[in-house]
């Protein structure tokens, strides 16, 4: 299994510094995407904490990702989920004691979303409103749910999607790495193809780019260009926050 991945991120026109941070080991498979909150410079701090945490969680479950490699069987791959899924609510104790400590950096927060590509499959974890998408042959989906409360709203039948997109309360997360000591996960495993691509990315791109959108913008043989046009669009939209996006290839299975 072997990946081509492309990265980049953008402070954006109206902020000040970036508070996104991404993940990328190649060796590992591993990429990662997170949008910090907070203010005060605690966005970045928690952001940066959450990934750095993550990796060494991971790190630490080297055996964990080995057994899958070498079998493919249910039980490794539930260890292997069960294991992404510690690593972020480790990543949520974290920051919520390093908030803890200083008073400045009370009740920050992020979102995480990672991806880990094995062969076989790809295991998600997840959780706020950064998003993954997977591209296939043109068609585009979304793999993971936001934890908004209006989109909270829009499953339960209370919010149609043009009433959540207007709503000032859209960017209202009910779920964040680091808010609170623990955290509910959401996980899946993906069963990808070659050529399949991937996009992390935080919501200062999806805030300006509509799913509608992406695949025009996605070119599977050239990921710095899809790259540079993604980021470049939002810009040109208003870029009103950090934008921050993962592409990735599948170029083997």
């Amino acid at each position: 299994m072997r990946l081509n991945i492309v990265t980049k991120t953008d402070v954006g026109r109206k902020r000040e510094h970036n508070e996104d941070a991404f993940l990328v080991d190649e060796e590992l498979g591993l990429i990662a995407v997170a949008d910090g909150m907070g203010g005060h410079a605690a966005g970045d701090v928690a952001s940066q904490e959450a990934v750095a945490s993550l990796h060494d969680h991971v790190l630490a479950g080297a055996a964990i990702i080995k057994a899958f490699q070498q079998n493919h069987d249910p039980g490794n791959a539930e260890n292997l989920r069960r294991m992404l899924e510690n690593a972020i609510r480790a990543a949520a104790y974290q920051v919520f004691g390093v908030s803890e400590m200083d008073k400045a950096r009370k009740g920050m927060g992020t979102t995480l979303s990672l991806l880990l590509v094995q062969p076989e499959a790809a295991f998600l974890a997840h959780v706020g409103d950064s998003r993954i998408y997977m591209l296939r042959e043109g068609q585009l989906r979304q793999v993971t749910s936001d934890h908004t409360y209006v989109a909270e709203m829009v499953r339960r039948g209370k919010m149609t999607e043009q009433e959540a997109s207007s709503s000032r309360m859209s960017n209202l997360l009910i779920r964040a790495v680091g808010s609170h000591d623990y955290v509910e996960v959401d996980t899946r495993i993906l069963r990808y193809k070659r050529h399949d691509v991937f996009l992390l990315c935080s919501d200062g791109l999806t805030g300006h780019i509509s799913d509608a959108e992406f695949p025009r913008l996605i070119q599977a043989s050239d990921l710095h260009w899809s790259a540079e046009r993604l980021v470049n669009t939002a810009l040109e939209r208003g870029g009103k926050d950090n934008i921050t996006l993962v592409l990735a290839r599948v170029d083997e299975t």
